[in-house]
């Protein structure tokens, strides 16, 4: 356990050194700020789409720093000397995942204020995505660590890792985009579902993978 904080911290220690936590954050608010620019001022239509455009931004955003979540331990020896301590690989994709969610998620969900805002969507709507986006982030935080893991040390590893997680993704979205409104308890729980499932399951994943590249 202590091995697991261990490494979530190390995470977000990297995510907020040098400015790493900003580019998904504005990444977030960039879109949110175009997107009713290429729609048009139509409040109800903004406030309809405005759960699945955050969705997707929000996907993208966790998808920005995946080429630091395994590949830098991975060519300076960290793995290894995680695994001579005794520290398993399910513990250290584990530990990832809670640190890469830390690290780009809270101040996600504070982005989501303002955007909320620029798709006028009123207050009940708002705080139905804010609980979409607390629930489903860490499904994407697991995605983005078992594919940076699955990828660590090929080329192009972003763009790769983008292709492998955009498909799984799918479900998180869909259900996330419709508990972003009023009335969506019954996605809520679905979506609370899939994000167990795929949290749960991604370590083991995540495991094998950097279990290979050390192999």
């Amino acid at each position: 356990m202590n091995a697991l904080w261990h490494i979530a911290g190390r995470e977000v220690a990297r995510a907020w050194r040098g400015g790493g936590l900003w580019p998904p954050i504005a990444f977030f608010l960039l879109v949110a700020i175009l997107f009713p620019f290429a729609t048009g001022p139509d409040g109800p239509l903004l406030a309809r789409i405005g759960g699945g455009v955050a969705w997707v931004s929000a996907l993208l955003a966790a998808l920005l720093p995946i080429d630091r979540l395994v590949e830098p331990d991975r060519a300076d020896g960290t793995l290894d000397q995680f695994a001579v301590r005794g520290v398993s690989e399910e513990v250290i994709a584990a530990g990832k995942t809670l640190g890469h969610w830390l690290g780009f998620a809270p101040a996600l969900l504070l982005a989501a204020l303002p955007a909320a805002a620029l798709f006028q969507m009123n207050g009940p709507a708002t705080l139905s995505m804010l609980l979409a986006l607390l629930i489903g982030t860490p499904a994407l935080a697991a995605l983005g660590v078992a594919a940076a893991a699955l990828t660590a040390g090929l080329r192009g590893a972003a763009a790769i890792a983008g292709l492998i997680v955009l498909p799984i993704a799918v479900p998180v979205l869909i259900f996330g985009a419709a508990a972003a409104g009023t009335g969506g308890g019954g996605a809520l729980r679905l979506l609370a579902a899939v994000s167990l499932v795929i949290t749960a399951v991604s370590p083991f994943a995540a495991g094998a993978a950097i279990r290979g590249t050390r192999g």
